[in-house]
């Protein structure tokens, strides 16, 4: 090998080690930590175990110590179904809010008087009311077995026998099960108060574009039914 040739690949090998420490560094600070809570204790490793994936965990660059990111607990079977039962509700809210947005002008425009218009209001009525009877009904019975269980389990405390981890968990899963039909009861009767709301302001611009006051249409409303028309609605002046 002639002194050139060792010069060119001496000078090759320095040119190239950079680029592998580089490399090297690169890769470390790749790396990352994972830390949760175990046993109320903070935890921390590179690798996750499988009974923590489902915890929240932050994430750690190796290299900088530096907190990059993490990921939040996963949800529970009766936290998902929750979260369903939220969804569902706001996607009922929203198609509700949009049907009276196209509609709103057209219903004004399209009924001849104030009792065409409540008919329409009465189904709705009819429907919100018994989403809260039947939440009512079925918060009634959840909390009479949830009091039962309570007193079984009660009972066997006070006989000395352990509380079955079977009963235990029908316990948790019952009160659970009140809890959200206790929301959904609220969010009914939440509805309901708002639609008692939407039927007044609705008939209050229905009787100002067909220039009808509150007072004549309460005179039609409580006018005999063959009354002339200038009993049930007095003319304005």
């Amino acid at each position: 090998m002639t002194v050139r040739t060792s010069i060119l690949l001496a000078t090759a090998a320095l040119v190239a080690m950079p680029c592998a420490l580089a490399q090297d560094k690169g890769a470390a600070g790749a790396k990352k930590l994972f830390c949760w809570q175990e046993k109320g204790q903070r935890v921390c490793s590179d690798a996750l175990p499988a009974d923590a994936v489902n915890a929240a965990r932050d994430e750690i660059s190796a290299s900088s110590g530096l907190r990059t990111g993490g990921v939040e607990r996963a949800l529970t079977a009766e936290e998902r179904a929750q979260a369903a039962v939220e969804a569902q509700q706001r996607q009922m809210d929203a198609a509700a809010a949009e049907t009276r947005r196209r509609t709103d002008a057209a219903m004004l425009l399209s009924y001849r008087s104030e009792d065409d218009l409540r008919r329409v209001f009465n189904e709705r009525t009819a429907i919100v009311d018994n989403n809260v009877q039947t939440a009512r009904y079925n918060a009634v019975s959840l909390r009479e077995g949830l009091i039962s269980l309570l007193q079984t389990a009660g009972d066997r405390e006070l006989a000395g026998k352990p509380v079955t981890a079977e009963m235990a968990a029908a316990i948790h899963q019952r009160h659970a099960e009140l809890v959200r039909t206790r929301r959904l009861q609220q969010s009914f009767e939440s509805q309901r108060a708002e639609l008692d709301v939407e039927i007044a302001d609705t008939l209050q611009r229905f009787r100002a574009m067909k220039g009808v006051t509150a007072e004549q249409a309460e005179a039609a409303a409580t006018a005999p039914a063959d009354a002339p028309p200038d009993a049930q609605a007095p003319a304005r002046r």
